[in-house]
């Protein structure tokens, strides 16, 4: 591992934010010498601390256009409880289920579903073949949504409905000038979702788990491997001691939600800046963990209180942590001992999240 192969990875890695999102991820680059800068009514927060306090002190309006919660809303042509726009004892009570869905015991059990399918999956690598770990992460990420949900239906086919779903909701709340129709087919695709969830028995929130679990599964797992990849990381990957801290090393440094935009709801204070009632918050997850700065590294792992922080914080925090840890230590377990390449990766400028449409890795000759 050297410096000028992190260089190449991180290289690769920014093609994803470049091909997405350019003017917004230029900006945040751009401001990120302070913890909290204003610019009109929006505060770009990229400190650690001021990140915390956004999360865990400031009272948020789970509904304000342009956050996750009134994206959900608006795509789910105005249902409410769908996670993301609850408020008190609901917001909680969903969470400890879900919570409880993922405990260790409840990963446990997902392990089940996804090892056969890891195993089939990257079955070509030993016979000179090329494997699409976009492809690949479709699929395991459908098989863990439909054992969450008990549904019977195509893992592939959740999947692809609910990164469609989640990309037409993001398109209709991106800043600027509305795109015509672009809200009518958030909806659409929304109710496709339900539709294939339809034995679940909460439409809404069955709906929202899916978009959340393909979304983020989709774009951590091939930028992770990549990153290992480029980075000449297999030997740390092949360490069964080393590998849980490799993997939350890499999901920190890929940071797959690397943007939480969220609104105050009441005046407050983060990082120091005052903030009012009605601001819009971006809540940089990737600068809070030091994604921009601190290279992965699991022999000298970033503190746990820096790492978690991609996964939001508090009351706030993402339930699927663990899972997302334990499945990309198992991808990296499965692929050490092939130490594959990247033969080719396309950028997906449709996705909702920052993050490849093609990644081809091959066994290294």
């Amino acid at each position: 591992m050297s410096d000028t192969s992190h260089a190449k990875a991180r290289r690769r890695d920014r093609r994803v934010y470049l091909g997405s999102h350019p003017v917004l991820f230029g900006l945040l680059a751009a401001t990120r010498g302070r913890p909290v800068r204003r610019i009109g009514g929006t505060l770009l927060v990229h400190g650690a601390e001021a990140y915390r306090q956004a999360l865990t002190r400031l009272p948020l309006d789970r509904t304000a256009e342009g956050t996750t919660g009134g994206a959900a809303r608006s795509a789910l042509a105005g249902d409410g409880g769908v996670l993301f726009d609850q408020e008190g004892s609901g917001h909680r009570s969903d969470r400890r289920d879900l919570a409880a869905q993922l405990s260790a015991a409840g990963v446990a059990r997902l392990r089940e579903r996804w090892r056969p399918l890891l195993v089939r999956g990257l079955e070509p690598l030993a016979h000179g073949g090329a494997v699409d770990l976009v492809g690949l992460s479709r699929e395991l990420a459908g098989s863990v949504v439909c054992a969450l949900l008990g549904t019977a239906t195509d893992p592939r086919a959740v999947a692809s409905a609910a990164a469609e779903a989640a990309a037409a909701s993001v398109r209709s709340h991106l800043p600027g000038p509305r795109r015509p129709g672009a809200e009518a087919a958030a909806v659409r695709s929304a109710a496709r979702l339900r539709d294939l969830l339809a034995p679940a028995d909460d439409g809404a929130l069955a709906a929202m788990v899916a978009v959340a679990a393909v979304n983020t599964t989709v774009a951590a797992l091939p930028r992770a491997v990549a990153w290992c990849a480029d980075a000449g990381l297999w030997d740390q990957a092949a360490d069964e001691a080393l590998r849980p801290a490799l993997a939350a090393e890499l999901l920190r440094v890929t940071a797959a939600s690397p943007l939480l935009p969220r609104v105050a709801a009441a005046d407050g204070t983060a990082g120091g800046c005052p903030v009012r009632g009605g601001d819009r918050l971006l809540l940089v997850a990737r600068h809070a963990a030091e994604a921009h700065r601190r290279d992965p590294d699991a022999r000298r792992p970033a503190g746990p209180g820096t790492a978690r922080l991609v996964f939001g914080s508090g009351p706030h925090a993402c339930p699927g942590a663990r899972l997302a840890g334990v499945q990309l230590a198992d991808v990296l377990a499965a692929l050490a001992p092939a130490r594959p390449v990247v033969t080719r990766a396309r950028v997906d400028r449709r996705a909702a999240l920052p993050g490849w449409r093609t990644l081809l890795v091959e066994a290294r000759t």
